[in-house]
């Protein structure tokens, strides 16, 4: 007997939703309206470091530079001499759970268990606080750290053959070091990388991805074939926030995709590399459509002094090139015939506070309701797939 999901209910009860590790999924047997032998993949969950990787696995004589991994006061803690990279309100947000459970790199099994009552059979994994590790200001240590993440991750993948993917990380300062690190990366059989939406600093100054300095780091790209993914994170507050701090960082921290896209877009990058394919992951898909529109008229508005003239109309990018993740938009799913229902893909986000862990039923419902159910198979399984090349 199955129980049908009702996304006329509210998502969210009055007290609020409470931390993800005092909720439960019970989506197991219940009828979202998918067809049947829809397997819900989650575009963009999240996998905290259980393990002290960086310290056991680094050459000895790079050891008192690496950045440890501890638990301490029901969290998880990375950072180095004893001080983490997050602030205290931020390490509860992405790293407070229980060790035993599956948010933790140590337990695979009870990851897929918990995931499963949730009702979700496969994720796509990012890294948590390991965003800090993007801006070491050490090269040659960062891209061994990296390396040294992307076998660990991928230890985890082969544990979990089909129902858990890692997302790496390359070198993308460098042309060479882009082609090494996507080599490794794909024999290690993962299938997409974080990029920083910042480019970050040389002794030159900021980096900017459409400059002719990074076609070697594209063109690397574009020849392994891996896709893109851009993640929200790394946008702080221009001032610290008395009151409620956390959910106004993370109003200000789901919109900053704006730039790069521009960049992607406007900056000539796709005209130069047009084999590149980029997913923009947890923005939401609401911004997609205002964010081309604002393209579209700036086109307009400044085509005479451009120095690049661009090949095609923004929206040809976004649909040639383009995906967007997703946990709950309902104006998102309201604009999704002019977005693409080819190009969004649902997530959970699980374990995080703004996941929908605990109630992702009535989020893939309101999918159904949205788009129907060939389409919402798609949105919440089909799209992230052909997104990494699994279909």
């Amino acid at each position: 007997m199955t129980v049908q999901a009702t996304p006329a209910q509210p998502f969210y009860p009055p007290g609020g939703l409470g931390a993800p590790k005092d909720r439960q999924g019970h989506a197991a047997g219940i009828d979202v309206g998918l067809p049947a032998g829809t397997e819900v993949f989650s575009a963009d969950n999240h996998i905290s470091l259980a393990d002290d990787i960086f310290y056991e696995r680094l050459p000895a004589e790079f050891r008192d530079k690496a950045p440890r991994i501890w638990y301490e006061d029901g969290a998880y803690e990375l950072g180095i001499d004893g001080m983490s990279f997050l602030p205290p309100e931020f390490t509860q947000v992405l790293m407070q759970y229980d060790p035993l459970l599956g948010a933790g790199s140590g337990n695979p099994r009870a990851r897929r268990e918990q995931l499963a009552e949730d009702g979700v059979r496969k994720e796509l994994a990012f890294p948590n606080a390991l965003l800090a590790l993007l801006f070491m200001p050490d090269r040659d240590l960062k891209e061994r750290c990296f390396r040294i993440y992307n076998e660990y991750i991928a230890g985890i993948q082969e544990a979990s053959p089909g129902r858990f993917h890692g997302v790496g990380l390359i070198n993308w300062w460098d042309g060479a070091g882009a082609r090494r690190t996507l080599d490794e990366l794909k024999s290690l059989g993962l299938r997409t990388f974080l990029m920083p939406l910042n480019a970050g600093h040389t002794d030159e100054g900021p980096v900017d991805y459409a400059s002719e300095k990074m076609d070697p780091v594209w063109e690397a790209i574009e020849e392994s074939g891996v896709p893109v993914s851009h993640h929200i994170g790394e946008s702080p507050l221009s001032a610290p926030c008395e009151r409620n701090g956390i959910a106004v960082g993370m109003v200000h921290n789901v919109a900053p995709f704006r730039e790069m896209f521009g960049r992607y877009v406007l900056g000539g990058i796709l005209d130069r590399h047009p084999g590149l394919k980029v997913g923009w992951f947890e923005g939401g898909i609401n911004w997609v459509l205002s964010a081309l529109q604002d393209a579209e008229h700036m086109v307009a508005s400044y085509r005479h002094m451009f120095n690049h003239e661009i090949r095609h109309e923004p929206r040809y990018y976004w649909d040639t090139s383009m995906y967007a993740s997703f946990m709950v938009d309902p104006l998102g799913l309201r604009l999704i015939d002019g977005i693409g229902v080819d190009r969004v893909m649902w997530s959970s986000d699980y374990p995080h506070n703004e996941s929908t862990y605990g109630y992702s039923e009535k989020s893939i419902a309101a999918v159904v309701d949205a788009v129907g159910p060939e389409a919402a198979a798609k949105v919440v399984s089909g799209n992230v797939q052909r997104f990494l090349g699994l279909a």
